[in-house]
């Protein structure tokens, strides 16, 4: 397991009781370096919104755990927050949770005689190695597109302003 995976799975194992004290869910987390700098994302999640009020008492509980725990080497910067209306879609259960909601694909590179790399639809289903949207407004069962889980750059639900 790469260090980055373990990181993500101590703190979501610290994270989980945090939330439920807090009445709020884990939606993800993730550790990530931009630039020189390190960060630590907990995303968190509740029926109606998250409170800024929410973020701070999970985050003040957490970085009492993780001074407590000390097992990330690097420094870094504890960051919690909602994952927004455009959240990423990166685990089984968000696509589970996301079954007949309008969805944005981008892929690393366009399907084999194509040159579009992103989609949208709504997503129709998905497995270990797959995933289904059907196109159009209305969806459109003939316009239903897989495409290989391993080619998906990013899925995300669709925002509409």
């Amino acid at each position: 397991m790469a260090k980055r995976e373990e990181i993500e799975q101590r703190t979501e194992a610290l994270l989980l009781p945090v939330t439920k004290e807090c009445g709020v869910r884990v939606y993800d987390v993730e550790f990530v370096k931009e630039g020189s700098d390190f960060f630590l994302r907990c995303y968190i999640d509740k029926e109606g919104g998250v409170t800024i009020d929410d973020c701070e008492k999970v985050s003040r509980r957490m970085s009492d755990l993780l001074d407590r725990e000390d097992y990330i080497e690097d420094a870094y910067t504890l960051e919690v927050s909602s994952p927004g209306l455009g959240r990423k879609l990166t685990k089984d259960r968000h696509l589970e949770a996301s079954l007949g909601e309008e969805v944005e694909v981008k892929l690393f590179k366009p399907p084999e005689g194509e040159k579009q790399k992103e989609f949208e639809g709504i997503l129709r289903g998905f497995d270990e190695k797959s995933l289904t949207i059907a196109e159009g407004a209305p969806p459109d069962p003939e316009k239903e597109r897989t495409f290989d889980r391993k080619n998906i750059a990013v899925i995300r639900l669709k925002l509409d302003f």
